[in-house]
């Protein structure tokens, strides 16, 4: 193991020598930087530096206080350690050997109030903290990622070489990375990502689950539907990677997809988004789905019983099955553009929020390439917001418009056979549900005021009055004029 003298320190020190932590730092050498490496258990440092990292320029250490001294100044450390304690643990231990100026930067999966805390907590001694989210797996993490800092502004400068070098680059070289905002706000936009992530998933999978029971595809029939559907414009990783899964057999030639037990797993990102945005007051209702999607999902023992006992319908399609799949793609579309008209709109609601100054276009520059949902879809929202960077919601923008309303009778007649045919579509169906409330000008929440008034003299405002004037009434001439008083959550 070798240590760096005074001659020759590294650019950057990395914490966590997992297959995201081992994969960055070769990442980081591929690109010309030297990397201090240090891990809690030495016997992975030794390995790593012997094996995969054998002949690079990166400096093995066996002990915090080694590390930091081998670091040009100002030090720059990134942790990719699990989220939560182990986090405040290193930092804990840092902090000692750290000078004015030296940057902290925490490269996993955390939540973003905990890099909003930490921002604060270091900044008050002197020091820097970034709290960046990084996509695109062990292979991103490789081959370059879409990397989202968010955290003290002085500290960009510093990492912006490295990040930017090592990230994913799209079309015209452009890297895959930019400065988000404050504090927490690189880690909310990963959170939102991962949300978005949960979405696309849902949906594709939902899609799935209509040409094999509905339409009656084989998995290889489906295979060349999502085949075709990458080659336009739902082109994504994710459509990618399902084409490649319902072409994959086990051993016995079957479809190895049709093994693997119905039960979804989750890490609790997309449980934060859907908290985050019922905090802020934005209606997330199709992320929402997905993560309620997974917990059913979940139940499996449960719904083996149920499914002993409840009947519903038998799927049987009527009409041309190469139209009802071109419906199908549509339909995918549209509530693609929904999914990610929501995430938009919970970024910007938490901007006003917590005071950070999010570049939309920007995020999804971010987006376009490196990352779990990277597609050629984001090319257009960067494209929306580059025209009008204070665009309210995707759906408004002329191009979305255009998309969802010339794909709505598909969008219906697949619900509609879907909900026939008793076929589960709880992220699609939502999706539909939510463009017809937001483009509805008068919804019944009326009614649902005076039921308030009623039961709770929790008061209504009039269309004939100015917004912001109260009322109460009293509905059974039995109660007082007394009003509850106004909040909203």
């Amino acid at each position: 193991m070798a240590a760096a003298d005074k001659n020759n320190k590294a650019d950057i020190g990395l914490i966590g020598l997992a297959v995201m932590g081992e994969n960055l730092v070769l990442n980081m050498e591929n690109h010309g930087f030297s990397v201090a490496v240090y891990n809690r258990t030495i016997d992975k440092v030794n390995h790593f530096v012997n094996g995969r990292g054998n002949g690079k320029k990166i400096i093995g250490t066996n002990s915090i206080e080694e590390l930091t001294a081998s670091l040009k100044s100002p030090r720059k450390i990134m942790l990719m350690v699990k989220a939560g304690k182990p986090v405040d643990d290193f930092i804990e231990l840092l902090i000692p050997h750290l000078d004015e100026g030296d940057i902290i930067i925490d490269g996993g999966n955390s939540h973003f109030p905990d890099s909003m805390r930490r921002t604060k907590y270091l900044e008050e001694k002197g020091l820097l903290f970034i709290g960046t989210g990084v996509s695109g797996g062990e292979e991103g993490a490789l081959n370059g990622p879409s990397i989202m800092p968010g955290g003290s502004p002085q500290a960009w400068e510093h990492v912006k070489p490295i990040f930017q070098s090592i990230a994913a680059k799209v079309e015209d070289g452009t890297p895959c990375c930019d400065w988000v905002g404050e504090n927490g706000a690189g880690h909310f936009v990963k959170m939102v990502h991962n949300g978005i992530e949960y979405g696309d998933m849902q949906l594709i999978s939902e899609t799935y689950h209509i040409m094999k029971d509905l339409v009656g595809l084989s998995y290889d029939e489906m295979h060349e539907v999502f085949k075709e559907w990458n080659e336009g414009e739902l082109n994504s990783y994710l459509i990618e990677i399902t084409r490649d899964i319902l072409a994959f057999k086990d051993e016995d030639g079957l479809p190895l997809v049709e093994k693997i037990l119905d039960t979804a797993g989750q890490k609790g990102t997309g449980k934060w988004t859907v908290t985050a945005s019922l905090d802020v007051g934005a209606p997330l209702t199709l992320i929402g789905e997905a993560v309620y999607g997974r917990t059913l999902s979940a139940l499996k023992k449960e719904r083996t019983e149920a499914s002993k006992i409840l009947n519903g319908p038998k799927p049987k399609l009527e009409g041309d099955k190469k139209q009802f799949i071109e419906d199908l793609r549509k339909a995918l579309y549209a509530s693609k553009i929904v999914s990610y008209a929501q995430g938009y709109v919970l970024m910007r609601y938490a901007a006003q929020e917590y005071g950070w100054n999010l570049n939309y276009g920007g995020i999804a520059l971010m987006w376009r390439g490196g990352c779990i949902i990277r597609s050629v879809f984001l090319g257009k929202i960067k494209e929306a917001f580059d025209k009008n960077p204070n665009l309210t919601n995707l759906l408004l923008d002329p191009f979305f418009k255009e998309k969802i309303e010339s794909s709505q009778d598909a969008w219906r007649r697949v619900l509609s056979a879907s909900v026939l045919n008793g076929i589960w579509t709880p992220a699609l169906s939502t999706a539909v549900n939510y463009f017809d409330g937001f483009r509805n000008g008068r919804l019944p929440a009326n009614l649902l005021q005076a039921q308030r008034d009623y039961f709770g003299a929790h008061t209504y405002e009039r269309v004939d009055k100015p917004r912001g004037e109260f009322f109460h009434t009293n509905w059974t001439g039995r109660g007082g004029a007394t009003a509850s008083s106004t909040y909203n959550v």
